[in-house]
This record gives structure tokens, C-alpha cells and sequence, in this order.
């Protein structure tokens, strides 16, 4: 991942789904979990440095996806697992756009 931007919105991502699960297991449980407060503290510090554009397509994908943002591998989205079509495969790894894939939505990005 070349784009710093997307690189932040990854940790974004992983701190929410640690949020969200946190949640889950306190419900669970009936008890709070040590750490919820630091990780929403994490959360709003990487909220500043993500642009307003990529922040609100990541919430608005969030509504339907548990992941919105999705590693691409083989060529393939895997979230929905459909193969990209050819240009993503020179543009998207050397550009510094956010790119989504054309079938599920989802933001992508290149593993090296």
C-alpha cells in the first residue's frame, strides 16, 4: 500500500472492528472490558487524519459490510471474491487513488 491516506483508513478499520467486537463481548459477558476507552481515543485521533471523501465512503460502506475495505489478492477482490478487471492491475498499484471494486463497492488495496 503505497496511498498513506488508505494505509490510515486500514488501521481505522481494524480499531472499529476492535470496538465493535469489544461491544459484542461486554454484552455478552455484563461486564466492560479494559481498553474500550483507548481504542476509542485511537479511533478519533486517526479520524483527523483521514480526508472528510474517503471517511464518509468508509461509513457508508460500513452500514453494509462488516469489512468495507478489502485486500485485493490474484487480482480478485476478496470481498466478494469477483476478478478485477485488467486496467486495476497497472493503475491501481501505482496510482494514489482509492479505487473500489465495480461488483461489491468496497475500497481495495494491493498486498505487496
Amino acid at each position: 500500500m503505497k496511498n498513506t491516506q488508505l494505509e490510515i483508513l486500514v488501521h481505522y478499520q481494524d480499531i472499529d472492528l476492535m470496538l465493535r467486537e469489544a461491544e459484542e463481548v461486554e454484552k455478552t459477558l455484563g461486564f466492560p472490558i479494559e481498553g474500550h476507552e483507548k481504542l476509542q481515543g485511537a479511533k478519533k485521533e486517526l479520524e483527523k487524519h483521514i480526508s472528510p471523501k474517503y471517511l464518509h465512503t468508509y461509513q457508508r460502506l460500513r452500514t453494509r459490510y462488516k469489512r468495507p475495505i478489502v485486500p485485493v489478492q490474484n487480482d480478485t477482490c476478496l470481498g466478494c471474491f469477483s476478478k478485477l478487471p485488467t486496467y486495476f492491475k497497472v493503475r491501481a498499484r501505482e496510482d494514489q487513488e482509492m479505487y473500489t471494486c465495480e461488483n461489491c463497492g468496497r475500497i481495495l488495496y494491493w498486498m505487496n
